[in-house]
């Protein structure tokens, strides 16, 4: 395989998703903490109160990753922990991500912090969360707590983890928390989080010289399902919802006209007040699971439907197994939104992994799966997508959000009642790559 000899290859973690919620150590209530209490909420009835316990662990998961071969790992910092009540910084919450951010440098890691994955405080949700305006610049606040503590060594810094995921898929979807049901809240909280990515990258520079900045988007390749005109204008509609209205912003400060006159009514917003989110950026994380192939359904909301390729294969969370969608996708951004380094800062699956067996977990089509898309990350590369790392979600089973426990994405298995940590085949067959990619050279 042709990758450049400085590309990065890790793993991505979330702090809601692995740490434990650790209310002794002064880490406040989340979004998440609420929404895991509604019955019905998460399908398995579980939170993240424990997870992996990885804020006491976080040596050992350390010393997993130093055992692969990485050179880089994206984690990302709970705005709870380190400020629970949205003003107050807890010291403790700091001196967590000290330990964690040191204990990566000394391991070979160079740490990628993404500053919010989903765990605002509680105590901000209450006061109007991301719909309020003010939220641009209470997370703009929070930035500068982070970066200014750890920027002397962190040097990677995404904003925020899936916008769509935060306002679409949480305020008009309503499978992640607040889970709320209202079109016009939704692109409101969009356009709030992508006003405050841009507010908060000349802060993160302030506080960290040198500092390369980003954000992470959760994008995806959207076939038609046919040539008829209802599925093809379907299909327009999806890649502007799901793609073209998080790009269009960031990289040319405007939201794309096609959907601005599909939404209509439901802003609530001057759409022109966008310009400030495409401050320039020092690269694009792009995350990739599968892609989607669009439908008209009448049924559906503006008759946006999906179907299912009945040929194809399906990970646990019913996504079909899509690798050259991965090389569709950055060939694409790249194309169409210039030649800003890009990092895959999430690729992973989900899989039934079966029990440990003389100490290893097998599992080989997640094996399959990320052989597939490593290989389809090459031919990006070769295709003149400036990619420039690689990060597989995740390196733990972990809190899998609306699912708790029951979907397992790590290459290394965790007994949530005892929390060992089992590699599973994955973790050697990634290690046994990189440690092939660095003989070659």
């Amino acid at each position: 395989m042709a990758f450049p000899k400085d590309f990065i290859w890790g793993v991505a973690t979330s702090s809601y998703q692995i740490e434990g919620e650790t209310p002794d150590a002064g880490r406040g209530e989340c979004i998440w903490t609420r929404f895991s209490r509604e019955p019905g909420r998460i399908s398995d009835g579980t939170n993240g109160l424990i997870a992996c316990d990885h804020y006491h662990r976080y040596p050992e998961d350390i010393a997993l990753m130093r055992d692969l071969g990485l050179n880089g790992y994206r984690l990302s910092t709970s705005w709870a922990r380190v400020l629970p009540d949205g003003g107050t910084v807890n010291p403790a919450g700091l001196d967590y991500y000290d330990r964690v951010v040191d204990a990566c440098l000394e391991a070979g890691l160079r740490p990628f912090v993404t500053l919010y994955h989903w765990d605002m405080p509680t105590a901000v949700l209450d006061r109007g969360g991301w719909a309020s305006p003010d939220s641009i610049n209470w997370f703009v606040d929070f930035s500068r707590v982070v970066t200014e503590r750890l920027g002397d060594r962190v040097k990677d810094w995404t904003t925020h983890n899936e916008p769509w995921c935060i306002s679409l898929l949480s305020y008009f979807l309503g499978e992640h928390a607040p889970g709320e049901r209202d079109l016009s809240k939704a692109l409101t909280v969009a356009h709030h989080v992508l006003l405050s990515h841009g507010a908060a990258v000349p802060v993160i520079r302030a506080a960290s010289p040198g500092a390369r900045v980003g954000i992470a988007l959760n994008l995806s390749p959207i076939d038609s399902a046919s040539k008829d005109e209802r599925d093809l204008l379907v299909q327009q509609y999806q890649d502007g919802f799901n793609n073209r209205w998080f790009l269009d912003p960031i990289f040319h400060g405007e939201y794309p006209a096609d959907m601005l006159a599909l939404a209509g009514e439901a802003l609530r917003f001057d759409p022109a007040s966008i310009r400030p989110a495409a401050v320039p950026i020092d690269f694009l994380g792009v995350n990739y699971y599968t892609r989607t192939i669009a439908a008209y359904d009448e049924q559906r909301f503006m008759n946006v439907g999906s179907v299912r390729n009945q040929q194809a294969s399906f990970t646990a969370m019913d996504w079909e197994i899509y690798p050259q969608g991965l090389t569709r996708l950055l060939t694409r951004v790249a194309r169409d939104y210039g030649d800003l380094p890009l990092y895959v800062m999430e690729n992973g699956a989900a899989f039934d992994d079966p029990a440990s067996l003389n100490g290893v977990v097998q599992d080989p089509d997640r094996v399959a799966y990320l052989q597939g898309h490593v290989a389809a990350l090459e031919q990006a590369i070769a295709q003149g997508a400036p990619v420039k790392g690689y990060f597989v979600w995740s390196l733990l089973d972990n809190f899998e959000w609306a699912f708790g426990y029951s979907r397992r994405f790590g290459m290394v298995h965790v007994d949530f009642e005892t929390q060992k940590r089992t590699p599973k085949s994955s973790y050697f067959w990634y290690r046994d790559m990189i440690r092939g990619l660095h003989d070659a050279t």
